[in-house]
């Protein structure tokens, strides 16, 4: 039984950070410098790509607190992996919660190259440019290690 129940945290864990992670990289890396690099317009391509930020911060955050419940009901919490899933969490609702509503109001007012709006927008991108970075190099890492750690785990018991 206990096998049985190791194996589905396994495979939710599996799951979960394919969503995560594989949206993070294919939305962070692939679609929006796609946006910028295709369309003329950068001010578009932003407006095009805010969104795609709100949905995979929610689904981010969703699977990073599954994630941290895997690990919790494995008796985990005081492993590398929980500690690099706290670490994105904080990046991500950082990132979702402060950030972004910040960036949304100095657009809603208007950025005009130049202006302290735009240069407040600017930090504000940048912060949050690192966050993403910082999050999802912690994902990779937890997909690239995977396999190391629960065949150490499983050979312990």
């Amino acid at each position: 039984m206990k096998f049985e129940k190791e194996c589905w945290f396994a495979a939710a864990e599996r799951v979960l950070l394919t969503f995560w992670v594989g949206g993070s990289w294919a939305i962070g890396y692939l679609a929006v410098p796609s946006l910028f690099h295709n369309l003329s317009d950068r001010h578009q391509a932003g407006d095009l790509a805010a969104p795609m930020f709100s949905i995979l911060a929610i689904v981010s955050l969703v699977c990073l607190v599954l994630l941290l419940l895997v690990q919790w009901q494995r008796q985990s919490l005081k492993h590398w992996r929980s500690y690099a899933l706290v670490a994105a969490l904080l990046c991500v609702a950082v990132s979702f919660f402060v950030l972004q509503p910040q960036m949304q109001a100095l657009k809603a007012i208007g950025l005009v190259a130049g202006s302290e709006q735009a240069s407040a927008f600017g930090k504000l991108h940048g912060v949050s440019s690192v966050l993403f970075l910082i999050s999802s190099v912690l994902g990779l890492a937890l997909v690239a290690v995977r396999g190391r750690d629960h065949s150490q785990s499983n050979s312990s018991r």
